[in-house]
């Protein structure tokens, strides 16, 4: 039992075969290295032979830590690391000036463990920071001019900076969910334009508290749907045995008997 244990918390070891054939070419020509839902508990060294990959995704794993040298894939554009178990990120990662998409959502990160090096990161169009421990945004996040979406949702956030609020080409802030007072609570959902998208996944496909978030939404909604009476299409009033003003003549032909 011990042995099974130790053996679940080392996770799936990610060997260079492994790695290079879960490489997929994308629409474009890009290269992408999928090794999201592996079981993976640290950053496959293996990798570091493969840092020609335009994408990285380590989603959906259990790693806690990404190493400095995570500078050496400089063609990355589109790096995500989603639901894992992070609770810091290394400066480096400010070296990737081709990123394009960061994706850090449902992690354990903190304010105090972001890397103010992310402002360095000027080509970045989505970041995801959602449901992590932030209680506050660095304001210098406002130096990512061509930022289009940022995800804030499910921290401890109180205010968000005018830095970040007022960047250029901000089309999406979605800051739900977070202890905002009610005199601010307008004003962040006034300030960008909001863009909704659907998206429909599986629920094989739902890390734990995505799943989770989205079944209690919809038992709440079902809640909601089961308590409303129907209205009858045909008034009926059992009680009504005296005749109307209309009827008074005609009496014994609708009395009852």
């Amino acid at each position: 039992m011990a042995k099974g244990k130790a053996k679940d918390q080392k996770g799936k070891k990610i060997t260079l075969k492994i790695a290079q054939k879960s490489i997929r070419i994308c629409p474009d020509g890009g290269r992408r290295l999928d090794l999201s839902k592996m079981g993976i508990t640290t950053f496959p060294k293996c990798i570091l032979k493969l840092t020609d990959i335009d994408e990285l995704d380590l989603s959906r794993n259990r790693i806690k830590t990404i190493p400095s040298s995570i500078q050496n894939f400089q063609k990355l554009r589109w790096l995500d690391l989603h639901s894992n178990q992070l609770e810091k990120l290394p400066e480096a990662i400010g070296t990737l000036q081709n990123l394009f998409y960061l994706n850090i959502c449902n992690n354990k990160l903190t304010t105090k463990n972001l890397p103010e090096e992310l402002n360095l990161l000027k080509n970045l169009h989505i970041l995801n920071l959602g449901l992590n421990r932030l209680d506050s945004i660095p304001t210098s996040l406002g130096a990512l001019k061509e930022l289009k979406e940022i995800g804030l949702f499910d921290n401890t956030l109180t205010s968000i900076p005018k830095s970040v609020k007022k960047l250029p080409k901000l089309k999406k802030l979605n800051a739900e969910r977070n202890p905002f007072p009610d005199s601010t609570k307008k004003e962040h959902d006034d300030s960008i334009e909001r863009i909704q998208t659907l998206y429909l996944v599986q629920e094989k496909d739902l890390c734990c508290s995505c799943l989770k978030m989205c079944q209690d939404k919809r038992d709440n909604l079902n809640k909601l749907k089961n308590g409303t009476p129907s209205p009858s299409k045909k008034p009926s009033f059992p009680l009504l045995l005296t005749p109307n003003s209309f009827a008074k003549d005609n009496q014994e032909e609708w009395r009852l008997r």
